[in-house]
């Protein structure tokens, strides 16, 4: 008795259907109403992009410690831990964005005369 008829045909390999392949052009392939052209973007940048980043972790519990980080991609990077530390990091990112050269090109400027 051969391997293949020791097989039962509802097994693992009885199950495998292949489907039938479609070929580029084929109607029947597309469904209706779906559109095959690439549509422009709907929501278009502004050329705005992330640059300064403040993340603050403050527990619910006054029992707990919080903590802060903040990162520019220019390379200004800071992190507080305590109450304190956290507002005078707050207090700092925000000066940051007056001075930073990537969110403020004329400061360089005026930081180097």
């Amino acid at each position: 008795m051969s391997k293949a008829s020791r097989t039962p045909a509802n097994g693992p390999q009885g199950a495998v259907q292949r489907l039938p392949r479609l070929t580029v052009g084929d109607s029947k392939g597309v469904a209706e109403g779906v559109p095959i052209a690439v549509r422009p973007d709907p929501h278009p940048g502004d050329g705005r992009r992330p640059v300064a980043w403040l993340h603050i972790v403050a527990p619910p519990s006054w029992g707990v410690t919080p903590s802060a980080r903040s990162w520019c991609t220019c390379g200004h990077e800071r992190q507080a831990i305590g109450r304190a530390a956290v507002l005078q990091l707050v207090a700092a990112h925000g000066e940051h964005h007056t001075a930073c050269p990537l969110l403020n090109p004329a400061s360089e400027g005026r930081a180097a005369a």
